[in-house]
């Protein structure tokens, strides 16, 4: 059975800008502090967090879904995981996001499930308000 860790985060962001954050090399760059490089297309290569995350575009949906393979620059060279983020826009708006990371490597789900809000959500809802 594959390792994973789901979560649901609410956002004050319509799903157009949630999207953007995490797809926009900027801002991806600049809610995380740190250098991101981001293909817009479907096999296109991206980088996050100055390098230590590397993957494939694998699924874009603008504005709904976003797929993508996941490696750790610590990890062993054969391990990759796969991200998913799913937004749905809430009838008050904002958006409804699930989201599922498989395949991380054995034990390592509470690490990259607390990794996610601490690197991730909390720096996007920031962002957002300013």
């Amino acid at each position: 059975m594959a390792n994973l860790t789901e979560q649901i985060v609410i956002f004050k962001a319509s799903p157009h800008r949630v999207y953007e954050a995490l797809m926009d090399s900027a801002q991806h760059s600049a809610f995380t502090n740190s250098k991101a490089e981001i293909s817009r297309e479907v096999g296109g290569v991206y980088t996050a967090y100055d390098g230590y995350i590397t993957g494939v575009n694998l699924e874009l949906v603008p504005d709904q879904k976003i797929v993508q393979s996941w490696h750790a620059s610590d990890w062993p060279e054969h391990q990759v995981s796969v991200v998913t983020f799913l937004l749905t826009e809430l009838a008050g708006g904002g958006t409804h996001l699930d989201f599922s990371h498989v395949d991380v490597p054995n034990g390592s789900e509470e690490e990259f499930t607390q990794g996610w809000i601490d690197n991730y959500w909390e720096p996007m809802e920031a962002y957002f308000e300013k």
